[in-house]
């Protein structure tokens, strides 16, 4: 019997690409909202003795409930199995305190996760390029989590892009040079950063230098994540001003909330833009710069077994 697939309304965007790249049945529900704002959620699917995959970022607080009421419905509702796929782990760059009094927002959601029912199946959390390592071991241990590495798509991206054109794969800042380094020697490719020195006082960070020579050559920029864009900015013109031809961007993550996209257009300092579909903030983008992570998290889901 084929697995069935809920969706926050959030990544309605991508569940086509999941049912089309496994077996699943899609399963249906009743959402509504109350005058007063409170929102009515009804699983119409039976869902007794079943393997289910919930499909939820959490880009959103209201993400983050939606994740978490839709799983405790279906595993109180006699579903055999869970699966809660998340493509995007909001509230990652909470994962530590920094100064006295900070909540670590990453640590006490993961105990929100891990506090929904498990069905007689177990529960298992995929997790797509989390911002730090060790985010999915702050999930419980009756909680069984994978952290599915994105780096095959973005490879397959920047070569699809870049074709024969040398380049030099670059980082925003020394922070992020160990990952690029690694995604360099997939690439076969010299990584470089820029250096940065921030000011004690107003906290602001400024470009200092760049580590390596990229002079004539294009540079394919990558971080993580892109927000505002303004780091990334910083760090293409200082690539530019050290003489690149073109820079590019590449992202797992284009969260890009409000007219970040438009800033980094304005800017003209990106040849072009490209990323996955991880978050909801991919769609404002055009389809050729986007790679799909479906096919790898449907491959991951299947390896389980259910």
């Amino acid at each position: 019997m084929s697995r069935l697939l809920f969706s926050i309304p959030s990544y309605a965007y991508l569940e086509p690409a999941i049912l089309a790249a496994g077996n699943f049945q899609r399963g249906e529900t009743e959402r509504k909202y109350f005058p007063d704002g409170e929102r009515y959620l009804r699983i119409l699917t039976e869902l007794w003795g079943r393997d289910v995959v919930v499909l939820g970022g959490t880009p959103t607080d209201v993400d983050w409930l939606e994740v978490f009421d839709l799983a405790s419905g279906i595993a109180r509702a006699g579903a055999r199995s869970l699966a809660i796929v998340m493509p995007y782990f909001g509230y990652a760059t909470m994962e530590r305190a920094v100064r006295p009094g900070e909540v670590v927002v990453a640590k006490s959601r993961a105990r929100l996760l891990s506090s929904i029912p498990a069905p007689e199946g177990g529960t298992r959390v995929f997790l797509f390029d989390l911002h730090t390592d060790g985010i999915e071991f702050y999930l419980d241990d009756r909680v069984l989590t994978r952290h599915i590495y994105g780096a095959p798509l973005v490879t397959k991206k920047i070569q699809e892009r870049m074709g024969a054109t040398p380049f030099v794969l670059g980082a925003c800042d020394a922070g992020r040079a160990k990952w690029v380094q690694s995604l360099a020697r997939d690439l076969g490719v010299e990584p470089a950063f820029v250096y940065k020195r921030r000011d004690p006082a107003s906290g602001s960070t400024a470009v200092t230098g760049v580590n390596a020579d990229v002079r004539g050559r294009e540079v394919v920029v990558y971080d993580d994540m892109i927000r505002t864009g303004s780091s990334l900015i910083q760090a293409g013109k200082a690539y530019l001003a050290a003489g690149a031809t073109k820079v590019h961007a590449i992202a797992s993550h284009l969260v890009l909330p409000g007219d970040a996209l438009d800033k980094l257009h304005a800017s003209n300092v990106f040849a072009s833009i490209m990323g996955t579909d991880s978050h909801p903030g991919s769609q404002k983008l055009p389809k050729a710069d986007i790679v799909s992570i479906a096919p790898r998290l449907v491959e991951c889901i299947d390896a389980v077994g259910h």
